[in-house]
C-alpha cells in the first residue's frame, strides 16, 4: 500500500476543502450573516493547515494500484464530510455533530435525506454549503481535483474509477486529465444554462444557484421549508427536465459534442431509462387523475416525482405518501433502478439492471436450449460472461449490505415501511422515503446509531460499495504487492495496472 502518495491525494483534499467553504463564507458577509462567518473561517484555517501539513511531504512514488484508488476514494469522501460538518456545529446551527455529519454525508453524497426540522431559520451561508455540497458530490471532488492539479502518471485513472458515479470509467479523450475536464465542461455547462433559465423565469437568485446544484448533483436539498411547493408550474418543468437530462449518460453528451448523434441516440440505456420514465408516468397519471382538478396537473405531478426519483434527485412538489398503493410501488421501483451509468445519479444503474434482466433471459433459453451459444448483447456488442458475473456479484453484495441495514435500523423500532424505506432511499442516494421518513417528513427522529448507518450506507451507495468496503479489509492495507515472483525470488513492487478495473466494472461508459 502507498501511503504517501494516498496522504498526498487527502491533502489536495483538505485543501481543496477549504477553497469550497470560502463560497459559504462570502455568503454569510453578502447576507450580513455575521455570526456564522467566524465557523467557517475557522474551519477553513483547519483545512489549510492540514493540507499544507500532508503537502509537505512528497510521496516517493506515485504508483496507484486499483486497491489503493479505492482506498484513496473512500478516505477522500470521509475527511470530506467530517470537516463539511464542521462549519454546521460550530456556528450551532446543528448543534449535534452526528446530525451534521448525516446532514453534510447526505449532501456530498448527493443524497439529500435531512436531519432538519426548520430549514427557513437556517442562515443563507449554511443554505448554499448543504446545496453546494450536491453540486461538488455529483461529479465528483477527484475528478474536479484531477481536472485541474496536474497529476501525472495514467494510475490516476484508478481514483476516477472508484469515484465516478457509475459501473465503469474509461477515458473519452487520450489523457486523463483532459477526460476529467470534459465531464466537468459539460456538468458546468448544463448547469449554468439551468440557473439562465430559471432566473430568466422570475426565480430569485438564491433559489436559483441552490435549486440547480441541487439538480445537477441529482442531490434534493431545497432553498427554503416549503420545498418546491412556491415554485411556479414552468419552474418546476424546468428543474423536471434538468432532473431527467443529468440523470443521462454524460457519455451521450460527448458523443453529442463529436456530432455523433446517431451513436448518442441508439444508446441502448438511454432508451431504456427514457422508456421507464414514460412508462412510469403514464401508469401514476392515471392512477392519480381523480386526486387532482385536471390530466394535465396529475400529469405535472408524476412527471415530476419520477423525474425526481428516478435520477435520485429527491425534490417534492406534491405528499406522495398520500398517492395510492400503485403509484407508491411505481416510485419505489424507481428508487432501485436508478439513474444511467455515467450521470450523477444514483441507484442501481439502468445499464446493471439490463444487463442482469439480459443475464436472466440467457439462463433461462440455456435451460430450454442447452446446446445453444448465446451472448448477452448491449448496444450491438457482446458483453464478456465476466462482466456479467461482475453485476450479478455486485447486485449480491448490494442485497446483503441492504438486509443488514434494515435489521440493524429496525432497533429502533420503528414501523416496516419507515425502516425498509430509510434504508432503501439512502443507499439509492434518494433522500425522501415513506411513512416517517417522507417527503413531508424528515430522519431527525432516527437514533444516533441508526444515523451512522445511514450515513455509511449514502456512502457506500454513492461509491458502489467496493471502495467503502475496502477500508474494512485488512490484506488491503498491506504495505506490500507481492514476496516472491514465480521463481522463489524476492521480487520488487509490481507496477501499477494502468488498465486494471473495477471487479464490479461492466459496459463501457464515461463512468
Amino acid at each position: 500500500m502507498n501511503f504517501g502518495i494516498i496522504l498526498h491525494v487527502l491533502g489536495y483534499v483538505c485543501t481543496f476543502e477549504a477553497g469550497f467553504l470560502v463560497l459559504p463564507l462570502m455568503v454569510s458577509l453578502i447576507y450580513r450573516e455575521f455570526y456564522v462567518s467566524p465557523a467557517y473561517l475557522a474551519v477553513i484555517a483547519i483545512c489549510l493547515v492540514l493540507g499544507f501539513l500532508i503537502l509537505r511531504r512528497k510521496p516517493k512514488t506515485k504508483g496507484l494500484y486499483a486497491k489503493e484508488g479505492m482506498v484513496t476514494v473512500a478516505l477522500s469522501w470521509i475527511v470530506l464530510s467530517l470537516l463539511g460538518a464542521l462549519p454546521f456545529t460550530i456556528a450551532g446551527e446543528i448543534p449535534s455533530y452526528i446530525d451534521a455529519i448525516f446532514e453534510t454525508v447526505s449532501g456530498f453524497t448527493t443524497t439529500g435525506s435531512s436531519i432538519l426540522t426548520d430549514l427557513d431559520a437556517m442562515s443563507h451561508a449554511s443554505r448554499f454549503w448543504r446545496s453546494f455540497t450536491h453540486w461538488v458530490g455529483g461529479m465528483g471532488v477527484l475528478v474536479f481535483i484531477l481536472a485541474i492539479v496536474p497529476m501525472k502518471g495514467g494510475e490516476f485513472v484508478n481514483l476516477m474509477r472508484a469515484e465516478s458515479p457509475g459501473p465503469s470509467v474509461s477515458k473519452m479523450v487520450p489523457r486523463l486529465r483532459d477526460t476529467a475536464f470534459v465531464l466537468y465542461a459539460i456538468y458546468m455547462g448544463l448547469t449554468a444554462a439551468e440557473c439562465v433559465i430559471l432566473l430568466f423565469s422570475g426565480m430569485p437568485a438564491f433559489d436559483a444557484i441552490c435549486i440547480t446544484m441541487g439538480t445537477a448533483g441529482t442531490g434534493g436539498f431545497s432553498a427554503r421549508g416549503s420545498g418546491m411547493a412556491d415554485y411556479t408550474l414552468f419552474q418546476q418543468g424546468v428543474i423536471t427536465v434538468f432532473m431527467i437530462m443529468f440523470g443521462v449518460n454524460f457519455n451521450a453528451y460527448f458523443l453529442v459534442l463529436r456530432k455523433k448523434w446517431k451513436q448518442a441516440i441508439r444508446s441502448e440505456e438511454v432508451l431504456v431509462y427514457l422508456g421507464v420514465i414514460a412508462a412510469s408516468v403514464t401508469i401514476i397519471t392515471a392512477n392519480i387523475a381523480g386526486m387532482y382538478p385536471s390530466v394535465f396537473r396529475a400529469f405535472h405531478e408524476a412527471f415530476f416525482q419520477v423525474g425526481s426519483i428516478i435520477t435520485t434527485t429527491g425534490y417534492a412538489t406534491a405528499d406522495f405518501n398520500e398517492w395510492p398503493t400503485i403509484s407508491r410501488v411505481v416510485l419505489m421501483t424507481l428508487v432501485f433502478i436508478g439513474a444511467c451509468a455515467g450521470s450523477t445519479g444514483g441507484g442501481l444503474k439502468v445499464s446493471r439492471v439490463i444487463i442482469m434482466v439480459k443475464g436472466i433471459g440467457k439462463e433461462i433459453t440455456s435451460l430450454i436450449h442447452p446446446r445453444s451459444v448465446k451472448k448477452v448483447r448491449m448496444d450491438g456488442r457482446a458483453v464478456e460472461e465476466v462482466v456479467v458475473q461482475s453485476v450479478n456479484a455486485y447486485i449480491a453484495l448490494y442485497l446483503v449490505i441492504f438486509v443488514v441495514s434494515v435489521l440493524l435500523i429496525a432497533i429502533d423500532n420503528k414501523d416496516i415501511v419507515t425502516t425498509f424505506t430509510s434504508v432503501a432511499v439512502t443507499f439509492n442516494n434518494i433522500g425522501p422515503g415513506l411513512g416517517e421518513v417522507g417527503p413531508m417528513g424528515n430522519f431527525y427522529a432516527m437514533s444516533n446509531f441508526s444515523k451512522i448507518v445511514l450515513s455509511f450506507d449514502m456512502l457506500a451507495g454513492r461509491l458502489e460499495l467496493l471502495p467503502i468496503l475496502m477500508i474494512f479489509v485488512p490484506s488491503a492495507w498491506q504495505s506490500k504487492h507481492g514476496k516472491k515472483g514465480k521463481g522463489g525470488k524476492k521480487g520488487s513492487l509490481k507496477k501499477p495496472e494502468r488498465s486494471q478495473k473495477n471487479v464490479f466494472s461492466e459496459h463501457e461508459g464515461i463512468c
